[in-house]
């Protein structure tokens, strides 16, 4: 008898994440791996995260549109 593999289920939301700061050391928390140190202002490149940022076409409050949908301009 065998066991069906069952696929690994994505998670559903960001994910808490923990790392020193690259520059002071201090432990900082952050979202998927994005980091930013509230001691010394140090900030990982966005690239570094462990997944892909959500496009902006993927927000389901998202409208479709040009510059004249944009309310600060």
């Amino acid at each position: 008898m065998t066991v069906p593999s069952v696929p690994p289920v994505p998670p559903s939301g960001p994910e808490i994440t923990y790392a020193e700061c690259r520059q002071c050391g201090t432990l900082i928390a952050g979202l998927d791996g994005r980091y930013s140190c509230g001691v010394c202002g140090w900030v990982n490149h966005h690239s570094e995260g462990h997944r892909p940022l959500p496009r902006a076409e993927d927000d389901i409050d998202h409208t479709a549109g040009g510059a004249e949908d944009n309310r600060l301009s």
